[in-house]
């Protein structure tokens, strides 16, 4: 028998989770994809779609990397 996918019963927002619909689409305050209400780890597949959110994301470790280093001397 093969086995059917269930769909989510509703889709929100990561960053603002009383956004919630019952099909996909995006937020109506950050636009946003909706993810399956549930899904883990949605915030970071969302960033790591973007080659701009990666950057900055390097970016922002980079520094505060160095911070770090700079008080431990």
């Amino acid at each position: 028998m093969p086995q059917t996918q269930s769909r989510p019963e509703s889709y929100q927002c990561p960053m603002h989770r009383k956004v919630r619909q019952s099909t996909p689409g995006k937020c109506s305050k950050c636009s946003m994809d909706l993810m399956p209400e549930g899904a883990r780890f949605g915030l970071l597949r969302h960033v790591m779609k973007s080659p701009v959110h990666v950057a900055m994301a390097a970016v922002m470790v980079a520094i505060m990397v160095g911070i770090m280093i700079a008080v431990m001397r």
